[in-house]
C-alpha cells in the first residue's frame, strides 16, 4: 500500500476521464451547436498512430481540430481513434489519452491542460500546496507549540489566507 495519496495523479486520471466522456458523447450524438475542439497531443508518445508524413511534419506535438469534418470517432478506455481531413485526404489516427496535453472548446471558453505528474520533481513556489507542505515542515516559531495528543500536528494557515 502506498505511503501517500497521489492526488495529482488522481486528478489527471479524472480529467482524462472527463475528456473520454465528452468524446464518447460526440461519437454517439455528434458535436452539438457551436461546440468544436482543439486537442494537442504528444506525437512521440507510445501508442500514437498516425501517417508517416504527419509524424515527420509534427515530430513533437500536434493540434487537431474537431469541428466540421471528422469521421470514424471511436473511443476506447485508454485512447480514441478518429479520421480527419488534411487537404482533402482523410487520415486515420489513434491517440492515447495519456498523450493528450490540452483540450479546448473555445465555443464555451472551456479548456483542460494535462500534466505529466512524473515530470514534476520540484515544487513550484507559487503552488499553494507546496507552500503548505513547506509550512508544515517548518512551523512558525511565533506559533505556540501544539498539544501533543499523538494524533495530529496543528499548522496555522493564516499566512495563506487572502486579505
Amino acid at each position: 500500500m502506498p505511503q501517500t495519496i497521489d492526488y495529482a495523479q488522481m486528478m489527471q486520471t479524472a480529467l482524462r476521464g472527463l475528456l473520454r466522456d465528452v468524446l464518447e458523447r460526440v461519437a454517439v450524438d455528434g458535436l452539438p451547436g457551436e461546440h468544436h475542439f482543439f486537442i494537442t497531443f504528444d506525437t512521440s508518445h507510445p501508442g500514437v498512430d498516425l501517417a508517416d508524413w504527419l509524424r515527420e511534419r509534427y515530430p513533437d506535438e500536434m493540434t487537431i481540430v474537431m469541428q466540421e469534418w471528422f469521421d470514424n470517432l471511436s473511443v476506447m478506455e485508454d485512447r480514441f481513434a478518429i479520421t480527419l481531413n488534411f487537404g482533402n485526404s482523410p487520415e486515420p489516427m489513434v491517440i492515447p489519452f495519456a498523450a493528450v496535453q490540452t483540450f479546448v472548446d473555445p465555443s464555451v471558453e472551456f479548456g483542460l491542460r494535462f500534466e505529466s505528474v512524473e515530470a514534476e520533481d520540484t515544487p513550484d513556489e507559487a503552488d499553494p500546496i507546496a507552500a503548505l507542505k513547506e509550512a508544515a515542515a517548518q512551523p512558525d516559531e511565533a506559533e505556540a507549540e501544539p498539544e501533543q495528543s499523538g494524533s495530529a500536528d496543528v499548522v496555522s494557515l493564516d499566512a495563506f489566507r487572502k486579505s
